[in-house]
């Protein structure tokens, strides 16, 4: 009975989540797939446009730090789904307002309560999974939002035919907010709470060393919880300027057109789609044979050989794509001759394509597992807020590839810009080589 109970609720909490999860990015996201339909009726520039989507961002990072935090302290089917409630009602607020000043508060509200989503959905899934297992449901998770981001465009676009942006943000934020209760109902916080004996038991017993309770002084001290920090903030920075000024870097400095770029982007966005479950999958592999010890982590060989991804797609992007034809082809064009000639594209066009899925694998891998090992490194009383503390850092990461990141690039150029994330992104891969048995234990 043991066994059917933790299969039955593991099952129906996990699809809560995971539909709670993906109303939560659609919903985000929202604003950017209607935002057309907005600016024929409202007028909008550039600034506005900035304006709004920043004070979500902001509220996000913010939110999700503290979230993080009283997820350790606190109920977190009820922060979850406090938090969904909150997005799916803002959203109905939104729909009825008319100026950029109350566009942007309310979406600064917005992204208070989208810091709410991913914390609880940690915390959750470590209660419920082994560690052998929890890679893997964390990485499959975390797809609810390639499921979102993807179908949700065209979701927008056909309800856009049949009803104004207004009446589409209230029906998504009316079944935002009603699902809310749904996960209320059924999401449970951990097995105890339905009478089935904690899976940390066991996987105390299987463990090699390491405590489940420390202080707050004794965690913020632990060197492993900065190293992550350090890497996370590294590898999410050269993420997102990749993704986000990638389109143009290609355009502008290797010559394509915008066609190629957004096609670019999209292989990225699929490759990342695998490396996230790969991850999970690869690395709770290693978990199960290995176990979890003080020193050194079963998914830091991954996590290397992923950064090690990045660093090579990156310097061959760079070098390799080039806006002039040489006169001789090069080795990578004539390996991919014949499967040009076959489906009728062009060496280069299908060698940008498969840079960026090799890319978006070994960056959205890394990404996966920074938050899977920060919350399973950490003891039992302080995961939520180990994956808050990374979190934050990535956070920091994302803004350093954005305006110092520009900035760079409008100096020099877009080249020199991205040969210094190659630069950095290496030393990151090489430091994490050194601290490869370095001790784990937080507190």
């Amino acid at each position: 009975m043991g066994v059917t109970g933790y299969g039955y609720y593991r099952m129906v909490i996990f699809i809560c989540m995971f539909i709670g999860y993906s109303l939560y990015f659609f919903n985000r996201k929202i604003f950017s797939f209607v935002m057309p339909s907005v600016m024929k009726e409202i007028h909008l520039d550039k600034d506005d446009l900035g304006l709004i989507t920043s004070s979500q961002t902001m509220a996000y990072a913010i939110s999700k730090f503290i979230s993080g935090v009283l997820s350790d302290r606190i109920s977190a089917r009820w922060l979850f789904a406090i938090g969904l409630f909150v997005v799916g009602g803002i959203n109905i607020v939104f729909s009825w307002s008319s100026t950029v000043s109350m566009f942007a508060l309310l979406w600064f509200i917005n992204g208070l309560g989208q810091g709410c989503g991913w914390p609880p959905c940690g915390k959750v899934l470590r209660k419920w999974y082994e560690p052998s297992q929890f890679g893997t449901w964390w990485s499959v998770m975390s797809c609810s939002m390639n499921l979102a981001g993807s179908l949700g465009p065209i979701v927008v676009t056909v309800l856009l035919q049949y009803h104004d942006w207004r009446t589409v943000l209230t029906m998504s934020g009316a079944f935002c907010a009603a699902f809310s209760f749904v996960c209320l109902v059924f999401v449970k916080n951990e097995p105890k709470d339905v009478g089935l004996p904690s899976v940390e038991v066991v996987a105390k017993k299987r463990a090699k060393g390491g405590n489940s309770e420390s202080t707050l002084s004794e965690f913020l001290l632990s060197p492993f919880l900065w190293v992550l920090s350090l890497g996370y903030l590294v590898v999410f920075g050269v993420k997102t300027a990749a993704t986000d000024w990638g389109q143009l870097f290609l355009m502008q400095e290797k010559g394509q057109t915008a066609l190629m770029g957004s096609t670019y982007m999209s292989a990225l966005e699929v490759g990342g789609f695998v490396g996230s479950l790969a991850a999970g999958l690869i690395s709770d592999r290693a978990v199960a044979q290995q176990g979890l010890g003080t020193h050194g982590n079963p998914r830091h060989g991954l996590l290397i050989l992923m950064m090690s991804g990045m660093c090579v797609s990156m310097y061959l992007f760079r070098v390799t794509i080039t806006p002039e034809i040489p006169k001789e082809a090069p080795l990578w064009a004539q390996v991919i001759h014949p499967v040009s000639v076959l489906i009728g594209v062009s060496e280069k066009e299908i060698w940008i394509l498969f840079l960026g899925a090799v890319f978006g694998f070994s960056s959205y891998g890394p990404i996966a597992l920074f938050g899977v090992i920060a919350s399973e490194s950490a003891p039992s009383n302080y995961c939520g807020t180990s994956h808050a503390v990374v979190a934050l850092m990535a956070n920091v990461g994302a803004f350093m590839a954005g305006l110092p990141f520009s900035t760079i690039a409008k100096k020099y150029s877009w080249d020199m810009a991205f040969w210094v994330a190659e630069v950095v992104m290496t030393m990151a891969t090489v430091w994490f080589f050194l601290v490869r048995n370095m001790c784990t234990k937080m507190g």
